[in-house]
This record gives C-alpha cells, sequence and structure tokens, in this order.
C-alpha cells in the first residue's frame, strides 16, 4: 500500500512537471524565435520478485526544446531577421556567447548590430575594397557600422556622345579667354579630384578644318579659375577628332596635357598631375570601331547625346540591405554600394541538447556539441531573410491536448492517493 502510494505521487510530480512545460509553451506562444519545448517521462523499477517485476512510478526524465520551423511574419525594419531552415544566430557580450533564433535586432548608439538585451550579432566584416567574397577577417567578430565609409575615387575617365553640326563655319583660333566666340559648340561635365572635390571641366568643341575627305575638330577641356590650382582659367587637356564625309569619327588624336605636371590640376589640395582619359567613342582607324556609337558630325544641330564619368566623392553610410547569404550591403550618401559585412551562423549536431538561458538565448553543452561557424546557405545552414521574424514554433491545438492528457494523469494519480488512503485507513481499523 504504501509503494501505490509513493508511485502515486510520482505520477503526479511528473504530469505536474509536465503541466509547468506546456505552460511555458502556453505563456511563450507569441515569442519571437521561441522553441517549444517536450517532457519525457521514463517509469522506475524498483525490484524484481522471481519473473515479476514492480514499478515504482514516473520520473521525468528530461525537458528537450524542438527546433522545428516557426511560421513567418513581414516586418518593416532590414534588422529583422529570420532564418530559413537550420541554425542559430551569434550574439555575444562580456558574459560569455549565445546562440538564438530571434532575430529581432537594431543598432546601438556605438553602432553594433544588437538584440533587445544588448547582445552584439556575430559576423565578418569587409575592408572597403574587398569583395563580399574576400571577409578581411576570418574569424567572427561584433558586426560595426559606426565608422564605415566610402572614400572618393578619382576621375580617370570621361565618355562623351555628341553631334557636331558638320555646317558650321571655322572660327577664329580657339582663346580660352572667350572661349563662346571661339568655338562652335560646348559641354560641361563634373569630375571629381583625389580628395573627391567636385569640379566642373567644360569641354569646347572648335571645327579647324574643312575637306572633301572629311573635316577636323578640336577639343579643349578647360578648368575655370576656381578650380584651377594657378587660380587662372586655362586648358588642361585637349586633342582632335577627324571625321570621314559619312560624319563618322575615323581618328582621334593622343590627348595632350599642356601644363607641366602632364594631367590635371585642380585647387583645393589635391593630388597634381590628375590623368583624365577623354573617351569620344570608337573611332574607325584609331579603334577599329564603326565610329557611330560615340561623337558624330552630322548636317544637324549640335547636340550633347551622352556623357558619364567614373569619379565619385566620398560618402557616408545612409541604409543597409541584407541579402539571403548574410551579406549586409551598404548604401552610401555619394550613390555607391558596398558589400560590408555577412552574418555568420552556428550549427550544432544536436541542437536539442543547448542549454536554455532565458531570453530567447541558448549556450553550449557538452552534449550539444561544439557549433560549426559558417556563412548563411552552406553547411547545411538555413538563409537569412530580412525585414521578416520567425514566430513561436508553439502549436497551441497540440499544447491543449497535452494539457488536458497530462490534467487527467495527474488527476488519475490523486485517485490511486485517495484509494491507497482508503486501504491504509482499513487496516488501522482491524485492530479496534
Amino acid at each position: 500500500m504504501l509503494t501505490s502510494l509513493f508511485t502515486a505521487v510520482s505520477g503526479m510530480n511528473a504530469n505536474g512537471t509536465a503541466l509547468s512545460v506546456i505552460g511555458d509553451n502556453v505563456a511563450n506562444m507569441n515569442t519571437h524565435g521561441f522553441k517549444a519545448s517536450r517532457a519525457y517521462f521514463g517509469d522506475i523499477l524498483s525490484q524484481s520478485l522471481g519473473t515479476s517485476q514492480i514499478g515504482r512510478g514516473v520520473a521525468v526524465s528530461s525537458v528537450k526544446p524542438t527546433f522545428t520551423q516557426g511560421t513567418f511574419e513581414n516586418s518593416t525594419s532590414v534588422l529583422d531577421l529570420a532564418i530559413g531552415g537550420d541554425g542559430l544566430f551569434i550574439v555575444s557580450d562580456a558574459n560569455g556567447t549565445f546562440y538564438t533564433r530571434a532575430g529581432q535586432f537594431a543598432l546601438d548608439k556605438d553602432g553594433n548590430i544588437v538584440n533587445p538585451n544588448g547582445l552584439r550579432l556575430q559576423g565578418y566584416l569587409f575592408s572597403a575594397t574587398s569583395l563580399s567574397s574576400a571577409p578581411v577577417i576570418n574569424s567572427i567578430g561584433d558586426i560595426n557600422l559606426s565608422t564605415l565609409n566610402s572614400p572618393p575615387n578619382p576621375t580617370t575617365t570621361v565618355e562623351i556622345s555628341a553631334n557636331l553640326d558638320s555646317r558650321q563655319s571655322v572660327p577664329a583660333a580657339f582663346d580660352v579667354t572667350n572661349p563662346n566666340n571661339t568655338s562652335n559648340f560646348s559641354t560641361s561635365i563634373t569630375v571629381y579630384d583625389s580628395l573627391g572635390n567636385a569640379h566642373v571641366v567644360n569641354v569646347y568643341f572648335r571645327k579647324d578644318t574643312e575637306a572633301t575627305t572629311g573635316n577636323t575638330w578640336e577639343w579643349f577641356a578647360v578648368v575655370d579659375a576656381s578650380a584651377s590650382l594657378s587660380g587662372s582659367t586655362e586648358i588642361q587637356a585637349q586633342g582632335t577628332l577627324d571625321f570621314d564625309n559619312n560624319g563618322a569619327l575615323d581618328v582621334e588624336s593622343a590627348l595632350t596635357y599642356p601644363l607641366a605636371s602632364g594631367g590635371f590640376d585642380f585647387a583645393g589640395g589635391a593630388a597634381s598631375g590628375q590623368a583624365i582619359d577623354f573617351n569620344f567613342g570608337t573611332s574607325i582607324t584609331t579603334d577599329g570601331g564603326t565610329g557611330l556609337d560615340g561623337t558624330t558630325q552630322f548636317g544637324s544641330s549640335s547636340a550633347t547625346i551622352f556623357q558619364n564619368q567614373d569619379g565619385y566623392s566620398s560618402g557616408s553610410l545612409r541604409s543597409i540591405n541584407i541579402d539571403q547569404d548574410g551579406t549586409i550591403t551598404g548604401i552610401f550618401t555619394n550613390g555607391q554600394t558596398r558589400a560590408i559585412g555577412q552574418i555568420a551562423l552556428a550549427k550544432f549536431v544536436s541542437p536539442t541538447e543547448l542549454t536554455k538561458m532565458g531570453k530567447n538565448l541558448f549556450a553550449e553543452s557538452s552534449g550539444s556539441g561544439q557549433p560549426i561557424i559558417t556563412a548563411p546557405g552552406t553547411s547545411g545552414t538555413g538563409q537569412v531573410l530580412s525585414s521578416t521574424l520567425e514566430l513561436s514554433n508553439v502549436d497551441l491545438a497540440e499544447e491543449f491536448v497535452k494539457m488536458i492528457i497530462s490534467q487527467r494523469g495527474y488527476q488519475a494519480n490523486s485517485r490511486i492517493v485517495s484509494k491507497s488512503d482508503e486501504l491504509m485507513a482499513e487496516l488501522v481499523n482491524l485492530t479496534r
């Protein structure tokens, strides 16, 4: 009788623990990234009598989380992240390194990507000049966005496509002090020096000679006094363009830099002698092209069709995008985009053996094994989904069913206690 009493008590304790686990699951049904736990029972063997084995009740052998995928919800924040597949985010603080499926991240005052508890997201940072496939740091570290900027790129190439009116007459020799009256057409383009300062370069076109085989035009790249190192308006690059009698660009002369530095000299402390190549199209003789895909000379009004240059100023980080492979791409105020880092994920051989630390955090344990740290989408890890949050994987209907079963188990064991008590009372009454 005493055995049945203690057996019933073990059943009440075990089912009570199961109800506690179910209550924790239900309480966290709206917790992002939460993984529901399950209580596992094991019977207790007290003794063997011959071929008979007498049980002593039940015990909770373990309580383990289930790492099934939760559903996703959309978000407006690019730093709200979810993992589509296996893997956990790696976060760190002064107390150590932890792992989580909850991807609610934001920037703190120091520029670190942190979760709501201030733990810093871990990943790889790239150099300012590296490609997304070439991380500077092989080991993971904090992803800090506070000091990122886009350095300037000095202009090295200018492309101009225009039509120069073949009907124009030949003006007087080009005079930099009177360019409008000594040229037939002009266009302006902004270029950048080594410091990222913008300077306007005016390109003047002057018809030089006419012939039945084609016409020759001169061009002059002029820098105004305010942008010139000398403080004077001056020609800093020049050349000639020869057209055939069909208006196609035939020959481009070698580019000439009149200044002693052998390039452009801009004011403002930038490097002198900046070489800028002017490309007017693929000429027939010089480049082996058609002569019609750039600057032409037809009998229509002079006009700029297209122009471009490859320089830009410095810029600060304006916003970011996060790809499915965890690559963080920065969008800078100078219009440039660059891969600046990559989120790292951790995968465990036995994730159910991880130790729950609260606040949606897990810690490595001897049973879980060491983490495999890798980029998203490799080594069996899932992809990172930006502007997305993973919901709890708690199935409320399943939890209610298990709650009823555990409640009935608790009630049934309590009835065993009552009946055992009645039998003991009968035993005591035998002495009366």
